[in-house]
């Protein structure tokens, strides 16, 4: 399996100006070989362009100061990028041109199979790097013995600080998939409640308020500041220190929540979600964007992945609108927080009513039950093998009864103590 470990770099500062030449220069290669493109009648093959470096070496004299992989990286850098532009333009998306990067856009290189090594200096753990040096490295946890590093980013943040990210592969296997899972949720994603589960669990939203309210006043000093000056520029690192301060927390709050989801359980269903397109509507894209959906469950898809989970992706598709017991659409406007169905009298939270949608759709895409309300399988779920004519409901039987709200506190304390013991309580699992 295939992993990433990030660790603290502590360059002096004869070798954090020898970075940030070869970051800048690598810039510049990138924004030269775009230009090339960009003039090119037909966009050559990636290996014909690198194929020109050693050339393009003999009249710039910067680049041989850069060792080959990391070039080489770059022009892959700028393919990728053409291949996520042409990507989204497939799917509809309105997007122009790539531009050239300014240096605050540009602030890695990359070496890949080759130009690093981990050493034990003096007992000290460093980085060597193909012409740059050693540099001191914090390894707060230990690389697995059974891994190979196939590769090692390192990047500046705007706070200064730098960082490496190893690329690992990891010999062991991927653990298989419960043919059928018993351990089974659905998540309905929000903003009120971050999450709400089929097991009657709602995840509180992180309140970021006072990290927002202080880089907020940062950002308000930074405009007073007289642009370029020492000044500015000492604001302007606090300012970049105080978003990554709102980083680490969301990060570290999403980590905790994926983790339990992958680990307590056999299939997780979730909605597909587009995350960009949902930030770009207009009204409350502000607190869209700081939910990180996008970000939540790219995380729980590897991680269930890692822990052998079934991860499934449902259309999202009126999940809200629709009955959880009878399959009855019914419109409802943002503020209504109730379910209640005019056709069969169920009642239940939205965000309950649409996990439970959710579920139903997940069990279909895997095969182990089918959307449609009035099946059997279905039904033998929810109502633990009581037929419909016994006029028992999801909330009666399957369907918690309550909810059991979660602060974000708590999963951020300890690893969500509250969501484990909220586990380690009977949970309805399919039947036969």
């Amino acid at each position: 399996m295939h992993y990433n470990y990030k660790y603290r770099l502590d360059p002096p500062e004869h070798l954090t100006e020898t970075l940030l030449h070869h970051v800048d220069t690598c810039r510049q290669l990138y924004n030269h070989v775009l230009y090339k493109l960009n003039e090119a009648d037909e966009i050559p093959a990636r290996y014909e362009v690198q194929d020109t470096l050693p050339t393009l070496k003999e009249w710039w004299g910067d680049l041989t100061d850069i060792h080959s992989k990391v070039l080489q990286m770059v022009v892959k850098r700028v393919y990728d990028n053409l291949s996520a532009l042409k990507s989204q333009k497939e799917n509809g998306r309105a997007v122009g041109m790539l531009r050239w990067k300014p240096p605050r856009e540009y602030r890695s290189l990359t070496y890949n199979q080759s130009g690093f090594k981990l050493k034990n200096t003096s007992g000290r753990p460093v980085l060597w790097l193909s012409k740059i040096g050693e540099i001191p490295i914090q390894l707060h946890r230990d690389i697995p013995e059974n891994a190979t590093i196939k590769q090692v980013t390192i990047k500046q943040e705007p706070t200064g600080e730098w960082f490496a990210t190893f690329g690992i592969d990891v010999d062991e296997d991927t653990p298989e998939k419960p043919e059928n899972p018993e351990r089974v949720v659905g998540i309905d994603v929000g903003i009120l409640k971050y999450a709400h589960d089929t097991d009657g669990t709602a995840v509180g939203s992180l309140d970021l308020s006072d990290e927002r309210e202080r880089l907020e006043r940062a950002q308000r000093d930074l405009s007073r500041k007289e642009h370029g000056s020492a000044n500015w520029e000492k604001q302007r690192q606090v300012v970049a220190e105080r978003h990554a301060e709102l980083k680490r927390k969301r990060r570290d709050f999403l980590h905790k929540l994926s983790n339990y989801y992958a680990t307590e359980y056999d299939l997780v269903a979730v909605e597909d979600l587009d995350a960009k397109g949902l930030v770009e509507l207009p009204g409350n894209s502000r607190n869209r964007a700081g939910a990180a959906w996008g970000t939540f469950l790219r995380m729980l898809e590897y991680k269930c992945e890692r822990e052998g989970t079934h991860f499934v992706a449902v259309d999202p598709k009126d999940t809200t609108k629709e009955c959880a017991s009878c399959g009855t659409e019914t419109d409802k406007p943002l503020w209504v927080r109730e379910h209640s169905c005019p056709s069969c009298g169920f009642e239940a939270d939205r965000d309950a009513n649409a996990a439970w949608n959710i579920l139903s759709r997940g069990l279909e895409d895997v095969g182990v039950g089918y959307s449609e309300p009035t099946s059997p399988e279905i039904f033998d779920f929810w109502c633990a093998n009581e037929s419909r004519s016994d006029s028992l409901t999801p909330v009666e039987t399957a369907l918690p009864v309550g909810t059991t709200p979660v602060p974000a506190k708590g999963v951020l304390e300890a690893g969500s103590p509250c969501l484990k013991e909220r586990a380690a309580t009977p949970r309805v699992s399919r039947q036969g």
